[in-house]
């Protein structure tokens, strides 16, 4: 899960493992694989970087030790 702000100020936390694209177009917006529609404050950059972050934390979980 990602932590994002809304245009208005909300934060939202969202599954990064359903995000189908992100558009940076002036807004940032989260196409999801429902259809759904997010527009948030943060860079388009930024949404990658925590959902690959989000990613890594996932699979450093499963690693065997």
């Amino acid at each position: 899960m990602i932590i994002l702000t809304r245009l208005n100020g909300s934060r939202v936390v969202v599954n990064a493992e359903i995000i189908r694209t992100v558009e940076q177009n002036p807004d940032t917006v989260l196409t999801l694989m429902n259809g759904d529609h997010i527009l948030v404050r943060e860079d388009m950059e930024e949404v990658i970087d925590l959902a690959v972050e989000y990613g890594r934390s996932l699979r450093a979980l499963l690693a065997p030790s």
